[in-house]
């Protein structure tokens, strides 16, 4: 097994401020950034504050910004990196700092308290739900997040604008709301919730402008923006802009009436 020494830049500090401190540290073959941000607790920085888990990519836990790129660090191997660069590792830019490497992101748990869950179909048991395989595929690839938050960090919307966020809940939790729209058995209309509706006025969709940044980030690789955002957005606008649509509406809810 073959070595070198890195030069890793890694921010410290905690929510009164911080700074980049610069570190020499040794690496081998097959490493990824996390094996390096534990040799460097193990060595020169025990007090240093990182969050991780189970270092297969699956818990979404190490999340941080490696040379400002929102990445796993249990994902991100030494490898792509020129063993002459200075690798910077920085806490999430868009979420408030607890210590070194660890934000607080409660702001994601609060934006996915809001969102209704899925509304079972009435006079159907548990366990007799049936649906086409067709649909069961269009939402799988939703149920793959673990939940890392990268696509929320490099979301411009929250990153750049704190005061957003009150009424954005950004591109995880829109998708969310995208695969509960589109689940034939969920009957959320059936309790008078339009989801469309909520996804535009109540969780800011209007807000997304497309940039598939989300959909860069994502280490599972799901296509975000192309198969949840942009559907989401033309069955919104559809529902509130569309004559036909709208006229369609009308006249189904007289019939109810």
């Amino acid at each position: 097994m073959t070595s070198y020494d890195a030069s890793f830049r890694v921010w410290r500090g905690d929510p009164e401020g911080g700074e980049l401190r610069d570190f020499t540290v040794e690496v081998h073959d097959g490493e990824v950034v996390l094996d390096i941000i534990h040799r460097l607790q193990a060595t020169q920085a025990p007090d240093l504050a990182v969050r991780w888990n189970c270092k297969a990519g699956k818990c979404g836990s190490c999340s941080a910004e490696i040379n400002g790129r929102p990445r796993l660090m249990c994902m991100t191997r030494m490898s792509v990196f020129d063993r002459t660069d200075t690798i910077t590792v920085t806490p999430l830019r868009a979420f408030p700092v607890v210590r070194d490497l660890v934000t607080d992101v409660g702001f994601n748990y609060e934006k996915a308290r809001s969102i209704p869950a899925f509304v079972p179909p009435p006079g159907v048991a548990a366990g007799e739900y049936r649906m086409q395989q067709i649909d069961v595929d269009r939402s799988q690839e939703f149920r793959k997040c673990i939940e890392c938050f990268l696509c929320q960090d490099t979301c411009h919307v929250v990153r750049d604008h704190e005061d957003n966020k009150p009424s954005f809940a950004g591109p995880r939790f829109l998708m969310r709301i995208a695969e509960l729209d589109m689940h034939p058995l969920d009957a959320a209309a059936s309790e008078g919730l339009d989801r469309k509706r909520t996804a535009q006025d109540d969780h800011g969709l209007g807000y997304c402008n497309i940039t598939k940044c989300c959909t860069e980030v994502c280490p599972e690789g799901i296509h975000i923006t192309d198969n949840a955002l942009i559907p989401l957005k033309e069955r919104a606008a559809d529902r509130k802009y569309d004559p036909l649509v709208w006229l369609g509406n009308k006249i189904g809810r007289r019939r109810d009436g």
